[in-house]
């Protein structure tokens, strides 16, 4: 039976995944797919995630840009290590 992913990657290019399930609790060590390449990767979660939030796949610093599905959505406007949760407190879009 083939493990069920915590996260999915959009591109190679991105440097965020999704989290996909419910209660995605720190110390977790997780499964991602990309979904272009059907590639896994591992990573262990520094924080409890909610579905839907962002996770780093590598560190990010304030001032980063942050990329899914292939595109620039935004920058940090605070650090996050891989592993850790990306979300509106630590990112912004670069329109405003």
């Amino acid at each position: 039976m083939a493990e069920v992913p915590h996260f999915l990657v959009h591109s190679p290019k991105d440097n965020v995944g999704v989290v996909v399930i419910e209660g995605l609790k720190a110390g977790t060590d997780m499964l991602g797919v990309i979904t272009e390449t059907n590639t896994t990767l591992n990573l262990t979660a520094l924080h409890d995630i909610p579905i839907g939030h962002k996770v780093a796949l590598n560190d990010l610093a304030a001032g980063s840009t942050v990329i899914k599905y292939g595109e620039d959505i935004g920058k940090m406007v605070g650090d996050a290590s891989c592993g850790g949760h990306v979300h509106v407190h630590n990112l912004k879009t670069k329109r405003w």
